[in-house]
């Protein structure tokens, strides 16, 4: 009997010879232009220029393209780089059930390999269909055990890049067993890490593409990996998680694609803020509510929501993007939770710590029973005048159920990349992704040295 591991070996194989649907390649390339966009909002911020200096003697050689660099590298660091890059910002996608940002590991990894064989935008688009299919799966039935210790985007973010770099190296059956089975020995990332004020969170995603490269690159090469690495009884379920569910991971493989069914961040925060942000958004514009006149707002929320979210009054950037009572502030405040959001002078908002201070947040039950297939939030907004206005968010907008249109994640992107390369370039890139054609990965990546 083959394994699970083995038996996506198969699938990557026969992906070979399939041809996916329009529906299918237009939302891949919705995650690549929403990627593009994370990539570029993260390429001149501090933690990239850390990157830089510390990655210094390997810019410079090599064929792949880094954000915010005008030298390339390998492969290998392009993937890490691009990765982390990728990651900072707070603005790539999740996939909801799996508690998982497939985007930063599994397109940073084999976008490196597409450019250096300089293949075309649809083998790369195709590969990514993959990546996310194979990872996607394996994060579902893992949680929401795994999501107690660990950051699903650099763990399950390993089997994301191996798969899709499988497919675009055209890897049999055989091989890309190796190489998912060699990725899930490296997968590693703690939640501690976004749990204070660091700059680790990014490098996971980033570890994780270099890890999905690594495992391809030597799976091609001859190197074997374990096959019942998944399942086995010190394999990678039994170490990360509570009674994984092995039996689902395969179940209608081939026949669905879970690359349709994406959330698109619609702030550039911690997606467990999101349904809070968007019941306040829903009670503000219903009652035309002065913020002035706010006496006290009432949040519940699952379990991460107060766990994850936890800051008040944030001092950093990171900080505040993993609060709650300041991100439901700033949208009150400001109108939007985007980069402006979490610039210096907002932070130190005296009328956000204000509004700070009127929120409580608490665990409800009945959202916490629904996580992590729905991230829900239940909110109640008192007046000074003693009217009471309350609201249940049962999603998020930008979740499969209430997605982002193509023009607010065009929208989106434009924000986040005309101020670093420009309107022109941002609207031919927004073209070269979104409409099918003949372009090359290189072409995408000449207007990263731009930034």
């Amino acid at each position: 009997m083959q394994t699970i591991i083995e038996q996506f070996g198969c699938f990557i194989e026969d992906c070979q010879q399939r041809t996916f649907s329009e529906v299918t390649m237009h939302e891949a390339r919705r995650t690549l232009l929403d990627w593009q966009g994370s990539l570029i909002a993260g390429s001149d911020t501090d933690v990239a220029k850390k990157l830089f200096i510390a990655y210094s003697e390997e810019l410079g050689v090599g064929n792949c393209s880094v954000a915010g660099s005008t030298k390339k590298t390998f492969t290998r660091a392009g993937a890490f780089m691009n990765g982390t890059i990728s990651h900072i910002a707070e603005f790539d996608d999740i996939y909801r059930d799996g508690a998982y940002h497939p985007a930063a590991p599994t397109i940073s990894g084999v976008f490196a390999l597409a450019e250096q064989r300089n293949d075309s935008v649809e083998h790369l688009l195709r590969a990514i269909i993959v990546g996310y299919e194979v990872s996607t799966r394996i994060s579902k039935v893992i949680q929401p055990s795994h999501y107690r210790f660990f950051h699903t985007t650099g763990t399950v973010g390993v089997f994301g890049a191996a798969a899709a770099c499988a497919y675009l190296l055209k890897l049999n059956k055989t091989q890309a067993c190796d190489a998912l089975a060699t990725a899930a020995t490296f997968a590693s990332g703690l939640q501690q890490a976004f749990r204070s004020d660091s700059m680790t969170k990014p490098m996971h995603p980033g570890h994780a593409a270099e890890v999905g490269v690594n495992a391809a690159l030597t799976a091609q090469a001859g190197m074997t990996g374990t096959p019942d690495i998944l399942e086995g009884s010190a394999g990678f379920g039994a170490a990360l998680s509570q009674n994984p569910r092995w039996d689902e991971v395969l179940k209608d493989l081939g026949a669905t694609w879970n690359i349709e069914h994406m959330t698109f961040k619609n702030y550039g925060c911690c997606g467990h803020n999101f349904p809070s942000i968007d019941g306040v958004t829903f009670l503000l514009q219903k009652h035309q509510i002065n913020w002035k006149e706010i006496a006290k707002i009432r949040i519940g929320g699952y379990k991460a929501t107060k766990e994850v979210c936890c800051y008040v009054h944030p001092q950093t950037p990171f900080e505040a993007k993993f609060s709650l009572t300041y991100t439901v502030s700033a949208r009150i405040l400001y109108g939007r939770v985007r980069e402006k959001a979490f610039l210096e002078e907002a932070i130190k908002n005296s009328d956000i710590q204000i509004l700070e201070d009127k929120i409580e947040v608490a665990i409800d039950a009945e959202c916490e029973s629904h996580f992590p297939v729905h991230r829900s939030a239940k909110v109640e907004i008192e007046m000074h005048d003693g009217a009471i206005y309350q609201h249940y968010q049962k999603t998020r907008h930008g979740d499969p159920d209430d997605p982002l249109s193509d023009q607010e994640l065009m929208d989106k992107f434009l924000e986040l990349s005309e101020p670093r390369i420009g309107k022109e370039q941002a609207e031919h890139l927004v073209n070269s992704i979104l409409l099918p054609g003949h372009s090359c990965v290189r072409d995408i990546a000449s207007y990263w040295s731009s930034i």
